[in-house]
């Protein structure tokens, strides 16, 4: 339920979700990966609050259009900054 506080309306996680059209794995996994800013408001449980801009920054990451290949270098980019002992995942270590 969204909550109204001071004329400004507060939507929890799911409900901006919902609004969106995103999922909440996919919400929770662009805020970990820093795609999109993590909600600057809370409730007293410390749950995420959602402001309507917030919302919007959500549903503009969801539409947006990249060209071809950005997407696999941005990926590519990611996991090598995640790699393990200097090996990113994906690759073997090979001698030859």
């Amino acid at each position: 339920m969204a909550i109204k506080i001071n004329g400004q309306m507060y939507y929890r996680t799911q409900e901006a979700c919902q609004k969106a059209g995103v999922s909440r794995a996919t919400l929770f996994r662009w805020l970990k990966a820093g795609v999109l800013e993590d909600a600057i408001y809370r409730d007293r449980k410390g749950w995420r609050l959602f402001t309507e801009n917030d919302i919007d920054r959500i549903k503009s990451e969801a539409t947006r259009v990249t060209q071809r290949g950005t997407c696999l270098e941005e990926a590519r980019e990611w996991a090598s900054q995640e790699n393990v002992g200097g090996v990113s995942h994906g690759q073997e270590n090979s001698s030859y």
